[in-house]
Parts: C-alpha cells; sequence; structure tokens
C-alpha cells in the first residue's frame, strides 16, 4: 500500500479509503443491501491487512449503526493512534426542525452522537455531508472550529458541492482564523468527470485532498452495461445519477472493457487506476462488498495506465449535466 499526506496536513493516509456505507443493520436507514456486523468484519480486517489506514463513514448511514459497526470492529482490529476515521454531518437522523443541517445546534449535537457510535474519543475528519442552504456558512464553519478545538476532530472536510461554494467556506475561514477544511469529498468517475472543471483545479490550486466517492460509479464500472446487482435495483439514487446518459456511459463501459481485456485484469482494476491517476486525487473512496473487491482495489494502487489507455478510457465521454451538491 502506498501513502500519501491528507492534503497539506502531516497526517498520512492510505491511497484507498474503505467507505462504510456498505456495512450496518439492513433493517435500519434506507440501504437494505447493506451487510449486518457479522458479514461485515472480514472486510473491514481484510483491508487492514492490505494496509488500508483511511475509514469513511456518516451518522446517516443505516440510521447511524454503520458508525456502530466499524467503530466496534477497528477498536477490536486495529491501533487506533494508525487508523483514521471519518464521518459526516447533514442529513436527517431523527424527525423535527432540528434533527438535520449544519445549524451550530445540529453540529454540536451530533459529533456527541458520532463518538458515541465509534466509541472513539475524537474522529480524525469531520465533514459536512452536503451544504445547508438554510444556516449560513459563518455559524457551519465556527461550529466546526470548535469541534476541532474541543479536540473531538482533528480536521475538517467538506464533501459535495459547487466550486463557489467550497471556496467562499476557504474564505470565510481564513477571514475569521477559524480551521479550514483539508479535503473534498467529491463525486468522480469515468462516467462523471465534471469535477475537472472547476473543483480539481480549485482543490490542486489550494493543496486541498481530493477523496472522490463512487469512483466505480456505484458498480456500473465494473461490469457489463446491462447486468444488474441487488444494489442497482434497489438504488434509487444511483438511479438518478445515471438515468439521463445512459448511451454515452454505456460506451465508456465498452472502452473498460477493452482496456481490462488488453491487460488480462478486471474492469474495476482499469476504472479505478484511472481515478487513482488523475490529478489531484489522494485517495479514492471504494466499497467492498465481495471478497475480490479489496483486492482488486489494492492492486489497482500500483497499475499504471499508458496515456494511449487513458486517452481511449476519456474519448467518448459527453458532458453531462453539473450536480454540484446533487441535490
Amino acid at each position: 500500500m502506498e501513502y500519501v499526506k491528507l492534503g497539506r496536513t502531516g497526517m498520512d493516509v492510505s491511497r484507498l479509503c474503505l467507505g462504510c456505507m456498505s456495512y450496518g443493520d439492513p433493517a435500519r436507514g434506507t440501504h437494505p443491501w447493506t451487510l449486518n456486523e457479522e458479514q461485515s468484519r472480514p472486510f473491514i480486517k481484510k483491508a487492514l491487512e492490505l494496509g488500508i489506514n483511511f475509514f469513511d463513514t456518516a451518522n446517516v448511514y443505516s440510521d447511524g449503526t454503520s458508525e456502530e459497526i466499524v467503530g466496534r470492529a477497528l477498536k477490536d482490529l486495529a491501533n487506533r493512534d494508525e487508523i483514521v476515521i471519518a464521518t459526516k454531518v447533514h442529513g436527517r437522523t431523527r424527525p423535527g426542525p432540528n434533527g438535520a443541517g449544519l445549524s451550530r445546534k445540529a453540529i454540536l449535537s451530533e459529533i456527541d452522537k458520532s463518538l458515541k457510535r465509534l466509541g472513539t474519543d475524537y474522529v480524525d475528519l469531520y465533514q459536512i455531508h452536503r451544504w445547508d442552504d438554510r444556516t449560513p456558512i459563518e455559524e457551519t464553519m465556527e461550529a466546526l472550529h470548535d469541534v476541532v478545538k474541543a479536540g473531538k476532530a482533528r480536521y475538517i472536510g467538506a464533501s459535495s458541492m459547487y466550486a463557489w461554494q467550497f471556496l467562499k467556506a476557504l474564505h470565510i475561514s481564513e477571514r475569521n482564523g477559524w480551521t479550514r477544511f483539508v479535503s473534498m469529498q467529491n463525486y468522480l468517475n469515468l462516467l462523471y468527470r465534471e469535477e475537472e472543471r472547476e473543483m480539481l483545479p480549485l482543490c490542486k490550486a489550494e493543496q486541498i485532498a481530493v477523496i472522490p466517492w463512487s469512483p466505480l460509479a456505484r458498480g456500473r464500472l465494473t461490469r457489463s452495461w446491462d447486468e444488474t446487482s441487488e444494489r442497482s435495483l434497489t438504488d434509487e439514487f444511483g438511479k438518478r445519477l445515471y438515468a439521463v446518459t445512459a448511451e454515452a456511459d454505456r460506451k465508456v463501459v465498452e472502452r473498460v472493457h477493452e482496456v481490462a481485456a488488453g491487460r488480462g485484469i478486471p474492469l474495476a482494476q482499469v476504472a479505478l487506476a484511472w481515478v487513482l491517476q488523475k490529478s489531484p486525487v489522494t485517495a479514492p473512496i471504494i466499497g467492498a462488498t465481495k471478497p475480490n473487491h479489496l483486492e482488486d482495489a489494492a492492486s489497482a494502487v500500483s497499475l499504471k495506465l499508458t496515456p494511449e489507455e487513458i486517452a481511449s478510457l476519456e474519448e467518448p465521454y459527453v458532458p453531462h449535466p453539473v450536480m454540484g451538491g446533487l441535490n
């Protein structure tokens, strides 16, 4: 495994981050395809054995049970000082007017609940899951600053939003002497490359870590276009992401097939290697629900695509609707 600094921080992270949305009680939340605790633990153990030290979850995943499962597994299997735990805040966790969002009230309440579920005194990276139009960004950034100063988070990060929003948040933090975002968890893969226009150049200029989610397009880049999975049949959000550009996306997947066949390797390795070689990507967030998923991801770290292969993979792409905050 390779390790790099998380942006301009001094913290080292593996070049792969294990996304833990797939681990949780399938009877709770909105993800009936998740793996329960007994099924999840072997994947977390295998990730550690492969050298992955970076784990990402969120307070809303499976109604909080993802944090619980991940927290217990890491406590039993890893040295807390050597692993990097990231979680997120924004989504609805309970009924009522204050049960979601990025108000000071919500953030200071949710960090304590996440820490309790994770069974740790602090998280290494506390991220806003989405932009909150209903709360002044000044309020959000000051509350996050206070979370860091209280020792409950080492760093703060952001997720899917427009580049102008991210830059506004960075500016407000600097103007007030508050803790600055160190990472951007955005949506980037061979089927959605609109982040190359503004967000990736911004992150490179500001030395922001880029930790893309869904680098394999929810599995669409790992199988034949017409092949389905239990998740693809029940994942309404995923269906919405790819509904408009299906025909163009099919051509990209066909190119992934061609490159993979030429090398004699799985499609997943090719698609993930493309993300890993995209500047300034730090660590793609991978999902793992089958034994080969982690092995394929680890192999992709050392796979170097040629300029000709990259050009072939990128050539069929057509502009997609900019999703920004993915609302």
